[in-house]
């Protein structure tokens, strides 16, 4: 395993992370007893392969439904000192509401303390502004730090690049979770923020948000040959040293084995990658034309500034994505989500869109005259099942 400083927190951070998001048995609290035990032999398995290999930031969330409370019979029986632990717990309104998980969060855990508490999901300006107000949730994760219940503070967040880079800018924070990875990464600007603040970077979900990259289209398996598209992605983020670590959410003992063929790859990321960029480039270009790639971007309406809460920026960054490297599945994933994520995943997919008139929120687009017609056909692409988040299920 290699490590990499988590900044101003000067913890050693591995450069992988054991997320605890897909090895639980419910995404609801459970008594314990209701817990089979072959679903807990397995999280206990998997943790220790995560610690066998040097993983050992365990990391999860009070929203996590049994996570924390199966990860209680297993983390105390490891020696305190070779734990990173972090969970996450969703601000509220009432910020005595917010400090009663946490502490149900240390109780299900089985810990006096944990190493990184992220208030999870700040998404939007109203989430944020119930967070750093005097006497809200920040203030309020604050007073167990000084009780020794909490080492260091950070957030996590789905939210809009404006939104992370100004909860980044407050200076109250010493980590942050959030996405960033080869199909996406319109928020570099704010990684870029946290290295000037000197915080921490965890990269959520690489592999499944980042692609479905457990289950890649064949098309996009031979643009990144010789590597897999897991372990393409896992280089091309950690070959950013502002990057610290990437979260594995792993649902078995196995699930680390192909991540850990990029250890081996990091010190050659410059000879390695710059062959499959240029491919990945290549057939972007050859499947929608030099001039989408590279300007469809410019002059979209934020969705909650278009009719319907459209949200075309997605919608069109689902397409190409389907398009232009054949993940189909994943863009279906992804835009069935649209209407159901809440400010997870927020906006609304384009199936009601003959009944707006978009022309006036396209003006600064290169492309007005024809996004119409293409989130039409997104639609009719992509549209199926509407789905739920993981944690909605």
């Amino acid at each position: 395993m290699q490590y990499r400083r988590f900044g101003r927190t000067e913890l050693s951070m591995p450069v992988f992370s054991c997320g605890g998001m897909r090895y639980q048995y419910q995404w609801q609290d459970v008594p314990q007893w209701r817990i089979p035990q072959e679903n807990q032999r397995n999280l206990e398995e998997t943790i220790l392969r995560s610690l066998s290999v040097g993983i050992n930031h365990i990391e999860t969330a009070r929203g996590y439904g049994s996570s924390e409370m199966q990860l209680g019979r297993i983390l105390p029986k490891v020696p305190r000192e070779k734990l990173i632990v972090q969970t996450k717990v969703a601000p509220q309104p009432d910020p005595k509401e917010f400090r009663r998980q946490v502490h149900q969060s240390l109780k299900f855990l089985k810990l006096d303390y944990v190493d990184l508490l992220g208030l999870h999901g700040i998404n939007n300006q109203e989430i944020l502004d119930y967070c750093i107000r005097p006497g809200g949730c920040l203030d309020e994760a604050k007073k167990l730090q000084a009780k020794g219940k909490i080492r260091f503070i950070g957030f996590s967040t789905h939210g809009a690049t404006e939104i992370i880079t100004k909860t980044i800018e407050t200076g109250e924070f010493d980590y942050v979770n959030l996405h960033w990875y080869y199909i996406n990464q319109l928020n570099w600007s704010a990684i870029e923020a946290a290295r000037r603040q000197d915080m921490g970077v965890f990269i959520i979900s690489p592999s499944d948000k980042g692609g479905k990259l457990y289950e890649p289209p064949q098309k996009l398996v031979e643009l990144c040959n010789p590597l897999s598209p897991m372990v393409f992605n896992d280089l091309f983020c950690l070959s950013h040293s502002q990057v610290h670590t990437l979260s594995l959410g792993a649902a078995r003992p196995t699930d680390f084995d192909e991540h850990l063929k990029v250890l081996p790859l990091l010190d050659k990321a410059d000879e390695v990658l710059p062959p499959i960029l240029e491919r990945l480039e290549q057939a972007a270009i050859a499947a929608l034309g030099e001039d989408w790639v590279r300007t469809w971007h410019i002059g979209l309406p934020k969705y909650d500034e278009t009719p319907g809460r459209i949200n075309i920026p997605v919608i069109l960054w689902l397409r190409n994505l389907a398009i232009a490297y054949d993940m189909v599945e994943y863009a279906k994933m992804r835009y069935n989500l649209l209407g159901n994520g809440s400010h997870w995943f927020p906006g609304e997919k384009a199936n009601q869109i003959e009944r707006f008139d978009l022309r006036p929120y396209l003006v600064d687009s290169p492309h007005a005259d024809k996004i119409p017609e293409l989130l039409v056909q997104a639609d009719s692409f992509l549209c199926d099942t509407p789905l739920q988040r993981l944690s909605q299920s």
